[in-house]
């Protein structure tokens, strides 16, 4: 799973990691590009030819896709609490989870996530509502991504004012609602928390960190995940022969 602030680079990441297994021959399958043209989510049965699956959060799909274009946009006239925010995407990663994710990971197949539960635990408690780490973590869909939580976690790093920055330069503008340059500030803060490592170290994940801030490049970038990448399968290549 990759995860950070948005301009940071989880997609620059996510496109590398999949370049690299399609070099090595495996059959990709990126939800993100499947999303342009259907909007479901697949069935198990009908991935069955690839090795890796590309995922994201929230989906572009179903529930996901009333979240990107009703629940998150800025809108003058409709707003939605962060209550309910909070339950539509746990619901969407529910279906995500039970539908694909987990089938696709009981089969042997590599997943690659760019955001996920970790979103929803550093973004949500920091909206005006007061909504408590623990009210996030109870929702159904939560508690479900937690018991099946990723191996590996990498981070992205990126100063707050430089991610705005980017995002105000991004030829397509999502204009969500998290995109204010205080409330990024203070998620920065929340990615780099000691309780947030605790919580996915205790469900065994490793975390690792990318620092994508200036004067490091998008090469850069691609580079140190590759390197991660690497090593992490090595590693588990090599417990699974011991």
């Amino acid at each position: 799973m990759i995860d950070g602030l948005d301009g940071s680079g989880k997609g620059v990441i996510a496109t590398a990691l999949r370049q690299y297994e399609e070099k090595k021959g495996m059959r990709v399958l990126d939800l993100r590009e499947y999303w342009e043209t259907k909007s479901d989510i697949p069935e198990i049965e009908e991935v069955k030819d690839y090795d890796v699956i590309i995922s994201s959060e929230p989906t572009n799909a179903m529930i996901g896709k009333v979240i990107r274009e009703e629940i998150i946009r800025k809108n003058q006239t409709r707003k939605y609490s962060g209550l309910a925010t909070a339950h539509a995407f746990a619901l969407d990663r529910e279906i995500l989870y039970k539908r694909l994710i987990v089938p696709a990971l009981m089969q042997g197949k590599t997943v690659i996530q760019e955001r996920g539960v970790i979103t929803s635990l550093v973004y949500q408690p920091v909206q005006l509502e007061q909504i408590t780490l623990l009210d996030i973590i109870k929702i159904p869909g939560n508690t479900y991504a937690l018991k099946h939580a990723p191996s590996l976690l990498l981070i992205t790093e990126l100063d707050a004012d430089v991610a705005m920055q980017r995002l105000k330069e991004r030829k397509k503008q999502d204009d969500a609602i998290f995109e204010e340059v205080l409330f990024q500030r203070k998620i920065a803060a929340r990615y780099k928390s000691e309780w947030l490592q605790k919580i996915f170290e205790k469900n065994q994940t490793v975390i690792e960190y990318v620092n994508t801030n200036p004067p490091r490049t998008i090469e850069d970038t691609k580079k140190t995940a590759i390197e991660i990448w690497e090593k992490w399968n090595k590693k588990n290549t090599l417990l699974k022969h011991m």
